[in-house]
């Protein structure tokens, strides 16, 4: 795994092999970037990276001018992890140790991108993304992304559908 682009492109990111988590792959990673970055200008937006497990996408955020980046993970281990890299690299991101939904059900930041990327067997795909909606936490101009596999879709009619391998990311634009 590596930060793709920006003020830390190039590092790589060792993760241990007990920590469980399914990082976005590079290739899909950049391809998200690209879209994004031919959109948006990323400098200072804020950043919230639900599931954040190993940090993979918080680091790109971050690298690209991004700030602040806020990354919410369940998993003590990724916390631990996130917060090793953070030093390592030199990096302000803020770290939330509590699951994902109870953090959405009581923030009310704004934030100008959400990137939600849940394990893939997660259930509650739609719920979260309506509270989301429903909390009305996503600044104007900004989107929601959601990583998901083949089997996860949305009816919605503003989401775009692309497809990297076996990654699929649902953006939602606001």
């Amino acid at each position: 795994m590596r930060i793709i682009s920006g003020s830390h492109k190039g590092r790589k990111i060792q993760m241990p092999n007990n920590l469980e988590v399914r990082p976005t792959t590079d290739r899909a990673k950049e391809s998200l970037f690209n879209i994004l970055q031919n959109r948006y200008v990323l400098n200072n937006k804020s950043v919230l990276d639900l599931f954040a497990g190993s940090g993979n996408i918080s680091y790109e955020f971050f690298s690209r001018g991004c700030s602040p980046v806020t990354s919410v993970d369940i998993n003590k281990k990724c916390v631990l992890f996130i917060k090793s890299q953070i030093k390592q690299l030199n990096i302000n991101i803020n770290i939330v140790h509590e699951d994902a939904t109870k953090y959405i059900r009581k923030n009310n930041e704004k934030f100008d991108f959400i990137f939600l990327d849940p394990p893939y067997i997660f259930k509650y795909y739609n719920v979260l993304k309506e509270l989301i909606i429903e909390k009305n936490i996503i600044n104007k101009g900004g989107c929601l992304i959601i990583e998901h596999d083949k089997n996860t879709s949305f009816n919605d009619y503003n989401v775009e559908l692309k497809k990297y391998g076996s990654v699929y990311f649902s953006i939602f634009s606001f």
